[in-house]
């Protein structure tokens, strides 16, 4: 009788610590994804701060005078993935075709495989040979790319995200910071036009929405 308390006890003790440990679980997980959520809506705020100032604005004068905030979709977390990261050292730089006449010489940095939605998608990040001789963009990469999004609820030509060189093998892609070209709002810039190869075949439904000229 004894032998059988002390095996329901333990039996207790293991569901407690379980129940513990699940909960410390799902704690760290909320405060994950606060943290990101948090992040998110700071770079919102940034990106609105720089497109209402004058000096950074690309927005015509006409628009920004009554400019208050961009249209976001809500932040969402499951658009946050961590891509496996396959360096190109040896890719050829090349010449990518830009709204203008204007040619952006890029080279193909790395490959980024992830998973999404229940699919495995590929993108190509890419280093503009000209900005990485400056310093404060050596670490720079970009990742233009379109989804079923564009044309509807996004702007028809993209979307772009900044990212930087990581030190691993892994690479994080937030698609909530995805943002327009600022050909999107002016004409007068000169964007690179997205490769066909970095197409998605889902909607992004993050980052920030297309542009409606009048809205407050």
């Amino acid at each position: 009788m004894k032998y059988i308390f002390v095996v329901f006890s333990l039996l207790v003790l293991n569901c407690k610590q379980e129940k513990k440990f699940h909960d410390v679980a799902q704690l760290k997980k909320v405060v994950v994804q606060d943290t990101l959520v948090n992040a998110i809506l700071e770079w919102q705020q940034e990106l609105n701060e720089e497109y209402e100032n004058p000096e950074t604005s690309p927005l015509p004068d006409r628009y920004r005078k009554d400019f208050k905030t961009l249209d976001f979709f809500k932040p969402d977390t499951s658009f946050v993935v961590t891509a496996t990261f396959e360096r190109t050292p040896e890719a050829i730089p090349f010449f990518m075709p830009t709204t203008t006449e204007r040619k952006s010489r890029e080279v193909v940095y790395g490959i980024a495989t992830f998973v999404l939605k229940g699919k495995t998608h590929k993108l190509e990040i890419y280093q503009n040979k000209a900005l990485m001789q400056q310093e404060a963009y050596k670490d720079y990469l970009f990742l233009p790319f379109i989804d079923k999004t564009n044309g509807e609820q996004t702007y028809g030509g993209g979307r772009y995200i900044d990212l930087s060189i990581p030190k691993g093998n892994t690479i994080v892609i937030n698609f909530n910071k995805a943002y327009n070209p600022y050909c999107a709002y002016n004409k007068k810039y000169s964007c690179p036009i997205v490769p066909g190869i970095n197409s998605l075949d889902i909607e992004i439904l993050a980052g920030v929405k297309a542009f409606k000229k009048g809205k407050k």
